[in-house]
């Protein structure tokens, strides 16, 4: 019995991080953006063109702020790498790579239309392309510790 209170331990605590990490991702998403402008008023942009930003930032790289584009490429995939291992983790249908694969980028357009409607951050159709990656990646990492410990979850 020991084995099973260990395994109810472990999933609640996957749940936590979870719930956590949701908080986190939503804080720096939509409230972060809004408590570090001081601005009275800004015209919203927006990118509805795949790749056009992710172009733009590596083109210029050499002349943007180093961490301006480590933050929009990398920071985009690295944040959604959680959301791609719990879920398949959490969720029994989840562990099938087209499902997660799917739920990532269903979740990354609901932040970024939340962004559209709230006029926070920007609307950009290569954060979704990132954050689904990130996700995906997230997913891969879960199939490699699942194969590393010989099926066990």
């Amino acid at each position: 019995m020991e084995k099973e209170s260990k395994r109810k331990v472990i999933r609640v605590l996957e749940i936590l991080l979870f719930v956590a990490y949701l908080v986190m991702l939503c804080y720096f998403l939509f409230i972060a953006d809004r408590i570090e402008r001081t601005y009275a008023e800004r015209t919203y942009h927006y990118n509805l063109v795949p790749f056009k930003e992710i172009r733009r930032f590596w083109v210029y790289r050499h002349s943007l702020n180093f961490w301006s584009v480590v933050l929009n490429l990398v920071g985009n995939v690295v944040a959604f790498i959680p959301f791609g291992l719990f879920l398949p983790r959490l969720f029994l249908r989840c562990r099938k790579f087209l499902l997660t694969t799917f739920f990532c980028f269903e979740f990354s357009l609901c932040v970024e239309v939340i962004q559209l409607i709230w006029k926070v951050g920007c609307f950009d159709v290569d954060d979704i392309i990132l954050n689904t990656l990130g996700g995906i990646l997230g997913f891969l990492v879960y199939r490699i510790s699942v194969l590393l410990t010989g099926g066990k979850t």
